[in-house]
């Protein structure tokens, strides 16, 4: 028995034309509150009312951020400005003064290379980068 399997399903189906039904609903969403402006509200206020619900509304149907819709970008927004914050204090390095500098430099015990341990170092390292 040979079964079809679906492909492409992450993709949606354009049912009104070239348009999907989510972006359908949002622009015809967007159509109905601009015409209930425009019959309520006086002209001018209705036409500056009406751009910004029209460019709301299509932002909505195509307007996309790092591969997702907007309404998931509106969704994140919202949730971040409803939900509690965390704040972390960042501790803040204190400066040593150079009296403490000094005696803890002298309570090191760094080794001191001599001349001759310092050419025969050199001579080491010359050797081992030359190619063979």
């Amino acid at each position: 028995m040979r079964f079809q399997v679906p492909q492409f399903i992450e993709v949606e189906d354009k049912i009104f034309g070239p348009l999907t039904f989510k972006q359908f609903i949002y622009l015809a969403g967007g159509a109905g509150i601009s015409f209930t402006l425009y019959t309520l509200l006086p002209k001018f206020i209705a036409f500056i009312l009406i751009i910004l619900v029209l460019g709301f509304s299509a932002a909505l149907a195509f307007y996309t951020k790092n591969n997702k819709p907007f309404i998931y970008v509106l969704e994140s927004a919202f949730k971040y400005w409803t939900s509690s914050k965390l704040y972390i204090w960042k501790k803040e390095t204190k400066k040593i003064k150079e009296k403490e500098e000094v005696n803890i430099v002298s309570q090191l015990n760094i080794p001191r290379l001599s001349d001759s341990k310092l050419k025969e170092l050199s001579w080491e390292l010359d050797i081992q980068d030359s190619p063979r």
